[in-house]
């Protein structure tokens, strides 16, 4: 008897859609827990890892539009609980968890992420007390980065108007909590800098919770606060709240009114150190004025004072005593230098040409070009010669030529 039965034949596609469909009946969505493994950011902003424990791996894939906003790094070796739809991706015919939303196992993802942050920044140097700059003793204005109808700018201007009236508050107006808050924080920072309008800014928002002082804890704040070349002191939360401002900042104050505090001195004890400095000055001046005239008395009675023309008869005499010095030894002088000039006169006088003329020698030339002649073998005969005397010259002519060399 035959087997009327015919056997149905799945497709891979088939049998794989099916098994998706049953697994996303079976199981919907789920909380998972496990470690963190394989973890790869494509190129398209997808995150694709594995969540494991000591007997199996589940893969998981995070899409761009579910991670955009995750405040915290995912890491391999990290314990997370991950809650999504099990289901199969046709292609591999592999089961995997479209995950929506994750979370580190213990710590919340908040508390995560802000010690994540706060490490990478520490590492380059955004703590650093050699960056951080001083906050002025008594400014002009102070810029207030805050939102204009929380408590935390009506402490401020309290404290402004109690302390020191005359500075000038001004305030630039942000959102300190939602997705646009840090922006708005980051640009309201750059503005003051961009200004020079003001001579420190507090960054400021009342208490809250972790997620409520979020944007605080965000890079681009932290980055903004950095860069800024005004002072800023971080006055964010109540004083055990700390965030990522709080490192970065110049200075950080416990709360808002702590911030006003720290940058507005009490205008009475301004005037207190001014009236101090006054009265300081004046026993001072009153002092040195006492010592100079008890010096000028002292000085009146010396007797430089009393009999001031002995002392010019004084040295009237020196001048004269001097004086007569200075002719004798200048007559010595001359005559010395007389004497030396005399010897000096003698001795080009016997050197001179002149000088030999005159104890009988003569100088003889020839008359057309003044040739002085040294050898008779040069002469010619009948050529005109002209001698030179000790006194006077004469001229004559040539009528015989001896080349001998007889001594006189």
């Amino acid at each position: 008897m035959g087997n009327t039965r015919e056997k149905y034949i799945y497709t891979v596609n088939e049998l794989t859609r099916n098994i998706r469909v049953v697994l996303e009946n079976t199981f919907g969505t789920v909380w998972v827990e496990g470690e963190i493994s394989n973890f790869t950011k494509h190129q398209s902003g997808h995150m694709y890892f594995s969540i494991r424990d000591k007997y199996s791996v589940l893969a998981c894939v995070l899409f761009r539009r579910v991670n955009a906003d995750l405040k915290f790094e995912i890491k391999d070796g990290m314990q997370v609980l991950c809650f999504g739809k099990v289901s199969v991706y046709d292609k591999r015919g592999q089961y995997q968890l479209y995950v929506e939303k994750i979370e580190p196992k213990g710590a919340g993802a908040l508390q995560v992420a802000f010690e994540q942050l706060k490490e990478k920044l520490r590492q380059e140097g955004l703590f650093d007390e050699g960056h951080k700059k001083p906050v002025p003793y008594l400014p002009r204005r102070v810029g207030v980065v805050t939102s204009p109808t929380g408590a935390a700018i009506r402490d401020i201007l309290n404290v402004a108007k109690r302390r020191f009236s005359n500075i000038e508050i001004i305030v630039n107006p942000v959102t300190v909590q939602g997705d646009t808050a840090k922006h708005e924080i980051a640009e309201a920072i750059g503005l003051f800098n961009r200004l020079r309008n003001v001579d420190v800014i507090i960054l400021s928002r009342g208490g809250g919770s972790l997620e409520d002082l979020w944007p605080f804890n965000e890079e681009v704040v932290a980055r903004s606060i950095y860069s800024s070349e005004i002072p800023v002191i971080s006055a964010v939360g109540h004083e055990v709240d700390w965030t990522i401002s709080d490192f970065v900042a110049d200075f950080r104050a416990p709360t808002p009114s702590a911030a006003a505090e720290l940058v507005i001195p009490k205008k009475e004890d301004l005037i207190a150190l001014l009236n101090g400095f006054s009265e300081r000055m004046k026993t001072a001046l009153i002092s040195k004025i006492d010592f100079i005239y008890e010096k000028l008395k002292t000085l009146g009675n010396r007797y430089v004072f009393r009999e001031p023309l002995n002392i010019i008869t004084q040295y009237e005499q020196e001048i004269d005593s001097l004086a007569e010095g200075l002719i004798l030894k200048g007559g010595f002088i001359v005559r010395f230098k007389n004497e030396s000039l005399n010897k000096l006169a003698g001795k080009l006088e016997a050197l001179s040409p002149l000088g030999i003329l005159n104890r009988g020698y003569s100088i003889t030339m020839r008359e057309k070009d003044n040739q002085i002649i040294k050898d008779a073998s040069t002469l010619r005969e009948k050529e005109l010669m002209r001698t030179r005397l000790g006194k006077g010259e004469f001229v004559s002519r040539v009528e015989g030529i001896s080349t001998g060399c007889d001594s006189l």
